[in-house]
């Protein structure tokens, strides 16, 4: 027996070795359990599931400015055989994100923040940089190793709506954090890489800073690619060093910025939720262009995306997600739903909610006990709510671990019974806001230019660090300033 575990032990590490290979950026070997033709296929893999997630923001100057300038960065990389897609999408969240085989995407939500291409670059660079480091594929590799499974179906989480979905473990990549060591590593490339193009690095370092001042203002979640980055006091310093380093290295005496140019390129970018995809106000949540509206239980938190509108409860023990359903019938959008998700019937009638033809099903999720005893899941019970109105079957899930349900089940009823046609003319008319590009007419300071503006006094800090500057800054006639259309 003990012969038996030494050679186990010993083909482990001699499988293990062979799964090292180079590291392109540091030419040290690294442990990757994942080729990259199977990088590459986990990329292509997830690529739809990212689009289909956020949907893509439907402006074809700015898609081509961000391949444009991917392209010619990826060209200079430590890895610039791959095949490299780059995409912005339609989302207010502020956050760029990589995924393993060369994908890349900024959403419209920071493209809005950046003041100048040079800042917008050095994003870029960081976001390759994790790509040419094959960091994604690292984290990967980790997780297999550390027998952390990306399961569809866990409670309160995004994959939920998403199960039998083949996509799953691909869109679970974003997930994945990126240590601190990682972070660093691509800082430097950012550095690198936007330097090696022709920009000025420093405006990265602002833009790091901005961002803290997004984050401290709103109170909001910091972005993925800050959560585990050091100290920004630290990086702001190390960022600009770099920087220096690269213009000397190079003999970069014009670094660009392109401030102008870049503002004129983001005149009338949406700025913040766009209402046409769903908006919550006091407490419901509004969809204009599919005109219904149900209520948003108190105190829950809520995420809305093109594919699914989701509310969790504040104890994190309940989840309510609204999705269409594929059918032509009430029958055939239950009979696929359940297949789909694994779920078994417990019950199921025929409703009205607010004159609309309905079913109401409540079923449990069939997880085998060997599975669900490795994953520490309890098992979950769900109130589905499938309702047919204006040529769509909307389904309304409410999950919660079975021993829970009870207690939740009412606030489930409540919203799911509460879904009902949209006719105000004030949430249908709702536009979005976009941020326009104004020229200075006389130097003053940014709070006196707001004013005039008439910006109202509650949004002028977030419009001041939206324009990377402080309300006390003098700004000179014929500067160019970002503000709203409407509030």
């Amino acid at each position: 027996m003990r012969k038996i575990t030494i050679t186990g032990f010993i083909t482990t590490i001699l499988l293990l070795f062979n799964s090292c290979v180079t590291n392109p950026v540091t030419g040290e070997r690294d442990l990757i359990l994942m080729s990259e033709e199977q990088e590459k296929a986990l990329g292509a893999q997830s690529d739809p599931a990212v689009v289909a997630q956020f949907g893509l923001y439907p402006d074809e100057k700015l898609q081509q400015f961000i391949k444009e300038k991917g392209q010619a960065m990826a060209a200079i990389s430590h890895r610039p055989e791959l095949n490299y897609t780059f995409r912005i999408l339609d989302s207010p969240v502020i956050n760029a994100f990589a995924v393993p085989g060369g994908y890349v995407y900024f959403t419209r939500g920071i493209m809005a923040h950046f003041n100048n291409e040079a800042q917008f670059a050095g994003v870029l660079g960081h976001e390759i940089g994790h790509i040419a480091a094959r960091h994604s594929a690292q984290q990967q590799s980790k997780a297999t190793l550390a027998q952390v499974g990306l399961i569809a179906g866990m409670i309160i989480s995004p994959e939920f709506a998403q199960m039998g979905d083949a996509a799953a473990q691909g869109l679970g990549l974003l997930f994945l954090k990126f240590g601190r060591d990682d972070e660093r590593e691509s800082d430097r490339l950012g550095v690198e890489y936007s330097s090696k193009i022709g920009y000025d690095a420093t405006e990265m370092a602002d833009f790091f800073l901005t961002l803290q001042r997004t984050q401290e203002q709103s109170g909001a979640a910091i972005p993925s690619f800050l959560s585990t980055h050091p100290n920004p006091a630290d990086r702001y310093e190390t960022v600009n060093k770099l920087a220096t380093e690269w213009k000397q290295k190079l003999s970069l005496t014009n670094a660009q910025v392109d401030r102008n140019s870049y503002l004129r390129l983001i005149d009338g970018i949406v700025y913040g939720e766009d209402p046409r995809q769903g908006f919550v106000e006091n407490s419901t949540f509004y969809h204009p262009e599919l005109k219904f509206k149900f209520p948003v239980p108190q105190g829950w938190k809520h995420m809305n995306s093109p594919q699914q509108f989701q509310m969790v409860a504040p104890d994190g023990k309940a989840m309510i997600a609204l999705t269409l359903a594929p059918g032509e019938t009430l029958e055939a959008a239950a009979q696929q739903l359940l297949q789909n998700y694994q779920l078994q019937p417990v019950e199921s009638r025929s409703v009205t909610v607010n004159g609309l033809p309905a079913l109401a099903i409540v079923a449990d999720q069939q997880v085998q006990q060997q599975a669900q005893q490795q994953a520490q899941q309890p098992q979950l019970r769900t109130l589905i709510y499938l309702i047919q109105y204006g040529g769509n079957i909307y389904s309304m899930i409410g999950v919660s671990g079975i021993n829970d349900f009870n207690n939740h089940a009412p606030v489930f009823t409540s919203t799911m019974q509460n879904f009902s046609v949209l006719n105000e003319p004030d949430k249908l008319n709702r536009k979005p806001a976009r941020i326009k590009i104004e020229t200075v007419s006389n130097s003053t300071s940014l709070l006196q230019i707001f004013q005039r503006n008439n910006v109202p006094e509650a949004r002028v800090e977030e419009l001041a660090i939206l324009n990377g500057m402080q309300l006390k800054d003098r700004i000179e006639k014929g500067t160019m300033i970002k503000l709203l259309t409407q509030y």
